[in-house]
């Protein structure tokens, strides 16, 4: 075998030898934890209470694995197939992106916003994994709450991670760009909004992470150089007639177009516009207000 001992500790000798100068010792110590979790289907505390735990030798093949595809700069949470987000456990598959904790601080922010309502009709637009509208369902219980996605498979996958959660949401198949596809939608009905929808130019290709280019779809990231707007501008068009008076619209966008979003909004006739900040001090969050 390619350790001497069947321990945790040997195995994590051999997985920190891999990673070493890839990965940091927290990110290693870190990832080797959600292997053996994962493998085991341990707890945080079942893993500090068996450090002397023999392992089989298919768990020692199953990390093994884990590691060279890691070494291939696959993600880690494709890896694993799963990640959290805003406290729940989503399922991750490359149908869809990966949840990022900045989308996060979007859930947080309509929270904010919302915090003292419960009953509320909410429709997350461009879903991917389900992530932002399963943590609304979560958190406002009483709530209608729809998920739409162009992608038969992300809305699979977004109705898997629904039931691991215990939501109950709805699902459309959906082209935000299509005004066709809201033909059976009911005018003035949505308080709330949200999208997270593809926003990336194709010629920023060249700044990203070849982990991310390899792997996470690129339906779900990248627009045309000419329109980078595209996604932005339909939504918006159609949040007029959709979104009650007084309903909101929340979107994360690249930072480099924030100004201009902010003048669409204007356009559309939004009013309480406000551009937020995420941990980084990157502008990534725009919020807006129907009348």
């Amino acid at each position: 075998m390619f350790v001497q001992q069947n321990t945790i500790q040997a195995l994590f000798n051999y997985v920190k030898v891999k990673l070493t100068g890839v990965f940091s010792e927290s990110e290693i110590r870190s990832s080797f934890k959600i292997l053996i979790c994962k493998r085991l289907n341990w707890t945080d505390s079942d893993y500090m209470l068996n450090q002397e735990f023999r392992l089989s030798e298919s768990d020692l093949l199953f990390v093994r694995n884990c590691i060279n595809r890691l070494l291939k700069n696959e993600p880690f949470q494709y890896i694993v197939g799963e990640t959290e987000f805003f406290g729940l456990k989503i399922i991750c598959d490359p149908i869809a992106l990966i949840p990022r904790p900045e989308t996060e601080e979007l859930v947080a922010e309509i929270l904010k916003t919302f915090q003292h309502k419960e009953s509320l009709v909410m429709a997350d637009l461009c879903t991917g994994t389900g992530c932002i509208g399963i943590a609304l369902a979560k958190n406002f219980n009483s709530s209608q709450v729809v998920l739409t996605d162009v992608s038969a498979g992300a809305l699979e996958l977004a109705k898997s991670n629904a039931l691991l959660n215990n939501v109950t949401v709805d699902f459309i198949e959906h082209d935000v760009l299509a005004s066709s596809a809201f033909v059976n939608w009911k005018s003035d009905s949505f308080d709330v909004w949200v999208s997270n929808p593809p926003y990336i130019p194709h010629c920023d290709k060249t700044q990203m992470d070849e982990t991310v280019l390899r792997h996470e779809p690129h339906l779900a990231l990248f627009v045309e150089d000419s329109n980078p707007l595209i996604f932005y501008q339909s939504i918006l068009k159609e949040a007029k007639v959709f979104l009650k008076k007084n309903g909101w619209l929340f979107f994360e966008i690249h930072p480099d177009f924030s100004a201009y979003l902010v003048s669409l909004f204007q356009e559309h006739g939004f009013v309480n516009i406000e551009l937020m900040k995420d941990l980084q001090g990157r502008t990534r969050m725009l919020k807006g207000q129907n009348v």
